[in-house]
C-alpha cells in the first residue's frame, strides 16, 4: 500500500481535531451563550462588570473557543415583521426643504420676476408663482442652477430636479433618475437604521433584508413579541426643533401658510403652531443618552455635530425670551423659553418620561431617524415553546437518520462500515464547527440539510468500498485494492459532489429565507463529506492496517 506522507496525516487529523474543538461549545449552548452575552456587556461598559456578569462569564473558560451557532426564528422563537417603506414621504421632505433655496435664488432677480410666493401643491411637487411672467426664462435659469447631477451605474446622466413652467408658475419636482436613486437610498438607509436599533438593545443575529421594491423583512430571534419589535423600530423618531408661532386649545385652528399645527405630547387639548421649516433636525445629532434633569426627572441629553451646533447656537442667541418647540414625530415634547444662548450644541430634552421611555428615546435618536414611515403588512410572534419543539423534532430526525445510516453501513461493510460511521461523526462535527465560526444562523430547513448530508456523505464510502471489493475479487492484495479503491473512485466522487454543490450555490444565490438556510448547511455538508469520506476514512484505514497488518480484509 502506498505510504501516506506524514505531513498529510498530521494535516488530516489536525483538521479533525479543530472541528471537534470548535464544535464543542454547541454541546453547552446555554452556558456559552450566557458567557458571550456577559463578555459583550462588559466590553460595552468599558470593562466594568457586575457580579452577575462575572458569574455568567465564569460559566465558560475565556481561552476556549466560544463561537456557537445562532438559532433562527423558527428554532429560538421571536418576532417576524414585513414592512412597507413609504418612499413618497421622502419626496415631499426633499421638495419642502428646497423651497428656501428657490426663494433665495429668485430674490436675486426680483426686479425681473416680480414678487415670489409658494402655492399649495400636491406632495412631491413645489409650485412657485411669480408676478411678472415676462421674467419666466430668467426664473427658470436660476432655479435650474440649483439642480445637481445624478450619478448612476452608467455614469452621470441627468440632474436631480425637473424644472418647468406652467403659465406664470414654476413647477419643481424630482426627476425620474433622482426618484429611483432616492428609492434605493431610502431603503438602504431604512435597513441600516433598523439594524442599528435592533443591535442597540443587544438582540443576537437578526435577519433584516430588502424584499421587492419598497419592503423590508425583519426577523429577530429571542425578542418577546411582534408588538415589542414594532415599538422599537416602528417609530420614525424624527426629532426637529422649530420656532413657536403661538399656542392654542383649538384642534381645528388654521396654522397659516408654511406653519404646522402640532399637538403637545403630554398636555391634553394643547396645540402649538410652529414654523414648518425646522432650525435643526435629528440628522445633525451625534449622540443621545438617557439622563436626569435638575429635578431628578428622567430626560435625554443630546449633542449636535458642528453644523447643527452652529445653527443651534446662533438661533438661541438671536431669540432669547422666545419659546422653542422640540418635536418628535409631529408631537411637541416640550416648548421651553430660550433663557440664554446655548453654544456647543449640547442640550437636554425634558418631559413626562419614565426611565424606560427616556432610555428607548435615546436608543432611537442615537440610531438615527427612519427616512420614511413604515407600514407593517405582516406580523407574527413565534413562541420559544414552538422553537423548542422544532429543535426536539430536528434532534430526533438527526438521531434516527444517523442510526439508520450507521446500521446500514455496518451491516453492508462490517468493520469498514464502522470506519465510515466514525468518519461521518467527524463530518457532522466539522459542519457544526464551520457554522459556528462563520456565524451562519441555523434554521429548521438547515437541520434538514444536515440530516440529508448524513445520507449523502456515505455515498462516497459506498463507491470506494465497492471498488475495493471489485479489486479484491480480481485477486489484488488488500493493500493494492485499498490504494486503487480510494484512488480510482476519487474522480467520480468529486464529479457527483460538485454538481450537488453547484445546486446548493444556486439555491443560496436565488433563494431566500428557508431555502438559503437549507442551501448553507447542504453546501457545507457536501464539502466536509468529501474530505471525511476520502481523507479521514483513508486515515482511519491506514491506522488499522498499520496496527493489525492484516493479510486479508473483508469489505
Amino acid at each position: 500500500m502506498t505510504e501516506t506522507p506524514l505531513w498529510k496525516s498530521f494535516l488530516v487529523w489536525g483538521l479533525v481535531a479543530l472541528g471537534l474543538i470548535f464544535a464543542a461549545p454547541n454541546l453547552f449552548y446555554d452556558r456559552v451563550e450566557k458567557h458571550n452575552d456577559a463578555v459583550a456587556a462588559i466590553e460595552k461598559a468599558g470593562g466594568t462588570a457586575t457580579p452577575e456578569q462575572e458569574a455568567a462569564r465564569a460559566l465558560w473558560p475565556d481561552w476556549l473557543p466560544s463561537a456557537i451557532i445562532p438559532l433562527g426564528l423558527d428554532l429560538r422563537g421571536g418576532a417576524h415583521l414585513l414592512a412597507e417603506v413609504k418612499v413618497a414621504d421622502v419626496y415631499k421632505s426633499r421638495i419642502d426643504a428646497l423651497w428656501p433655496e428657490v426663494r433665495d435664488a429668485l430674490r436675486d432677480v426680483r426686479d425681473q420676476v416680480g414678487n415670489v410666493r409658494r402655492l399649495p401643491s400636491v406632495d412631491g411637487v413645489l409650485r412657485v408663482a411669480i408676478s411678472n411672467p415676462e421674467g419666466m426664462a430668467v426664473a427658470l435659469e436660476k432655479v435650474r442652477a440649483l439642480a445637481s447631477p445624478v450619478v448612476t451605474l452608467t455614469g452621470i446622466g441627468s440632474t436631480d430636479l425637473d424644472v418647468t413652467a406652467e403659465g406664470s408658475d414654476i413647477v419643481v419636482q424630482l426627476s425620474e433618475a433622482e426618484r429611483s436613486a432616492t428609492d434605493q437610498r431610502t431603503i438602504q438607509q431604512s435597513l441600516e437604521i433598523v439594524r442599528r436599533r435592533v443591535d442597540e438593545v443587544g438582540t443576537r443575529e437578526p435577519t433584516i433584508q430588502r424584499q421587492g421594491e419598497d419592503r423590508v423583512l425583519i426577523q429577530v430571534p429571542g425578542i418577546g413579541s411582534a408588538a415589542e419589535l414594532k415599538a422599537l423600530i416602528g417609530t420614525t423618531a424624527k426629532l426637529t426643533f422649530h420656532p413657536v408661532v403661538s399656542q392654542t386649545l383649538d384642534a381645528g385652528a388654521n396654522p397659516g401658510p408654511r406653519n404646522l399645527l402640532l399637538p403637545a405630547m403630554n398636555q391634553k387639548d394643547v396645540y402649538y403652531v410652529v414654523e414648518e421649516t425646522p432650525v435643526v433636525t435629528g440628522e445633525e445629532l451625534t449622540n443621545a443618552q438617557p439622563a436626569f434633569d435638575q429635578n431628578n426627572r428622567p430626560a435625554v441629553e443630546f449633542q449636535f455635530d458642528a453644523t447643527g451646533a452652529r445653527k443651534f447656537g446662533e438661533y438661541t442667541a438671536n431669540n432669547i425670551g422666545k419659546p422653542f418647540a422640540i418635536v418628535l414625530d409631529n408631537e411637541v415634547i416640550s416648548a421651553p423659553v430660550i433663557q440664554s444662548a446655548i453654544p456647543g450644541g449640547r442640550g437636554i430634552i425634558t418631559g413626562s418620561f419614565s426611565v424606560e421611555e427616556s432610555t428607548q428615546l435615546a436608543v432611537l435618536l442615537r440610531a438615527g431617524a427612519l427616512p420614511a414611515e413604515m407600514t407593517f403588512l405582516e406580523e407574527r410572534t413565534i413562541g420559544p415553546e414552538l422553537g423548542a419543539d422544532s429543535i426536539k423534532a430536528g434532534q430526533m430526525a438527526a438521531v434516527v437518520g444517523a442510526c439508520v445510516v450507521a446500521l446500514y453501513m455496518i451491516a453492508s461493510y462490517g468493520l469498514f462500515g464502522t470506519f465510515a460511521v466514525v468518519a461521518l461523526a467527524f463530518n457532522i462535527s466539522m459542519i457544526f464547527a464551520i457554522l459556528s465560526v462563520i456565524g451562519a444562523t441555523l434554521t429548521l430547513p438547515g437541520i434538514a440539510g444536515i440530516v440529508l448530508t448524513m445520507g449523502v456523505a456515505v455515498d462516497a464510502n459506498v463507491l470506494i468500498y465497492e471498488r475495493i471489493r471489485e479489486e479484491l475479487r480480481e485477486g489484488k492484495s488488500p493493500a493494492a485494492a485499498i490504494d486503487i479503491g480510494f484512488g480510482k473512485a476519487l474522480s467520480a466522487i468529486i464529479d457527483s459532489n460538485l454538481t450537488s454543490l453547484l445546486t446548493a450555490v444556486i439555491m443560496f444565490v436565488v433563494g431566500s429565507g428557508a431555502v438559503r438556510g437549507f442551501a448553507v448547511t447542504t453546501g457545507i455538508g457536501i464539502m466536509t463529506s468529501m474530505f471525511t469520506a476520502v481523507y479521514v476514512t483513508r486515515a482511519i484505514v491506514n491506522l488499522y492496517i498499520g496496527w493489525r497488518h492484516p493479510k486479508t480484509i473483508e469489505v
